[in-house]
């Protein structure tokens, strides 16, 4: 994605964002006819997935103590860590996009 006020740098976060949300946020011209929407559906979007990681991430050792050993539970619950963890970073990056394209911009200090 190109940044903030470079040319069609909106162009680029939009198809940016549409990757992120569910393939059918595609077909409604509306979001990609006004980007700020479509920033606001995504960071629901992430937030969405952070509570359904975080979720699993507390029920997995229940659910699976029955069907699964000791080593396949535990493998769950790294990936679910790690998935959160990758969201985390995603939530902050939509989050500055979504910003930008409400027009704050942020300065680099040193």
């Amino acid at each position: 994605m190109r940044p903030p006020d470079a040319p069609d740098w909106e162009v680029t976060a939009a198809s940016w964002l549409l990757d992120l949300c569910p393939p059918d946020y595609r077909r409604f011209a509306g979001l990609r006819r006004h980007v700020v929407v479509l920033a606001r559906f995504a960071v629901l979007h992430v937030e969405a997935q952070q509570l359904a990681t975080r979720r699993g991430l507390s029920e997995i050792r229940g659910d699976l103590k029955d069907v699964a050993e000791q080593a396949v539970v535990e493998a769950a619950v790294q990936t679910f860590q790690l998935e959160d963890a990758r969201l985390l970073g995603v939530r902050r990056e939509v989050g500055l996009v979504e910003d930008a394209l409400r027009g704050r911009r942020y300065r680099v200090r040193m």
